[in-house]
């Protein structure tokens, strides 16, 4: 990109480079040559007149005298001195000191040789006048002529050389422009094959750290479900049955007490009800971390013991629905739906306010379908965000799932999962 606009900026710079020398080109030569060359065509024209006027001195059928062409004379030579002001104004580049001096020399010599051919006719001397007019005057007007035939000349040839170098500089200028978009095209082709290789190599760097992070997470779930059915085992089989045997235990020392020692059988009573109580903590820690009825009972089963225990101990009021024919599910994926199932009930629990929930259970001929929606204030602004939803996420991934986390239509929020019937 850098380069690109580097590249823009140089022959942006080198367009008006050529943009100005055109245009000096015009106003110094195009321009001026022009100007020159109407002066000198009015110079000339003057000559004529003078080579006219001296053409009727020297003929015999006019019967004025020599003098009464003095004061035309004198128009010409006010229009000449005039002219040649101007044209020294506007005289091309070109054109070297000594020509204007020549030219300034010569018109002077011309004027003074009629200066002393009038002052002739004036002394009645016409015969000498005429040969002064044929000899010297006839002579200085056709230099002059010459000279500015000559002029006239190198400015015609100066205007063919400027538009020789204006269309060599419009040349110029469109091979410029083919070879620049070229340069450009090559850049922007050159660019975008580094940025799609880069690109494609930046997607693979990504992709593979995302399959390694879903790797990470998948093992790092698998061996938290491990970890916690290992848990849920030990609390279950060997805490729960201890504690069952202690409550057998006290029950029959209860029974073997003897009637008048009432307080010793209330002391019993508190610790059977103290022991009885722990017991089902003991039950419930182990039913949160995982659900042995899953294992026995299956998925359908564990969400039947589970959403009455979660409506007793919550006080949200839970309405299940089930459609679809039911079938079998894998264990891992059983073990997946059932923690988004308690994921997302306990968000309505934690965040939604809302007194009610609905699970709805959907077996398709190609998915199975979970949702769960309650009546609460909604996500706001942090959809998706939170440790829980983050968590739903990973664990659809990883049964190539897909969670949603929409919108109720009549307010609050539902979290809709949808498993492949290839995974299940």
């Amino acid at each position: 990109m850098i380069v690109t606009l580097a590249a823009v900026v140089a022959y942006s710079g080198y367009i008006i480079h050529q943009i100005s020398g055109l245009r000096e080109l015009q106003n110094n030569l195009v321009d001026r040559n022009r100007k020159d060359s109407l002066q000198l065509l009015r110079i000339q024209n003057d000559l004529n007149s003078l080579a006219l006027a001296m053409r009727d001195m020297l003929d015999n059928d006019e019967p004025y005298p020599l003098t009464a062409w003095s004061a035309q004379f004198e128009r010409v030579r006010t229009d000449l001195d005039d002219a040649l002001r101007r044209e020294q104004e506007v005289a091309p580049v070109n054109r070297t000191p000594e020509q204007q001096q020549y030219l300034k020399n010569s018109v002077a010599q011309f004027w003074d040789a009629a200066d002393r051919t009038f002052a002739l006719a004036h002394d009645s001397d016409p015969t000498e006048a005429k040969t002064q007019i044929r000899i010297s005057l006839r002579a200085r007007q056709e230099s002059l002529s010459t000279t500015i035939s000559r002029l006239l000349v190198q400015n015609n040839e100066s205007e063919e050389r400027a538009a020789d170098d204006t269309r060599a500089i419009y040349r110029r200028s469109e091979r410029n422009v083919y070879i620049f978009l070229a340069a450009v095209l090559i850049v922007v082709v050159l660019t975008s094959i580094y940025l799609l290789d880069y690109n494609r190599r930046l997607f693979g760097h990504v992709e593979e750290l995302s399959l390694r992070r879903s790797e990470l997470a998948q093992q790092l779930i698998s061996t938290q479900e491990n970890t916690f059915r290992s848990l849920s085992r030990e609390l279950h089989d060997d805490f729960g049955q201890i504690l069952t045997a202690i409550g057998a235990m006290l029950a029959r020392a209860q029974r073997r007490t003897p009637g008048e020692a009432g307080t010793d059988k209330q002391d019993l009573r508190e610790i059977q009800e103290v022991t009885q109580a722990t017991l089902e903590k003991v039950r419930s820690l182990s039913q949160s971390l995982h659900p042995v009825v899953l294992d026995d009972a299956g998925f359908e089963g564990a969400i039947d013991i589970y959403l009455p225990v979660f409506e007793k101990q919550t006080g949200v009021a839970v309405q299940y629905e089930k459609s679809g024919t039911s079938r079998e599910l894998d264990r891992s994926v059983a073990t997946h739906l059932y923690r988004v199932l308690q994921e997302a009930l306990n968000n309505v629990v934690r965040h939604s306010k809302s007194p009610s929930a609905q699970v709805r259970l959907n077996f398709l001929a190609d998915a199975v379908v979970l949702e769960v929606e309650d009546r609460g204030i909604g996500w706001g602004k942090g959809k998706g965000r939170g440790m829980g939803l983050v968590s739903m996420r990973e664990r659809a991934e990883l049964v190539n799932g897909r969670v949603e986390f929409l919108d109720s239509e009549g307010g609050g929020a539902l979290i809709r999962l949808t498993v492949p019937a290839g995974v299940v």
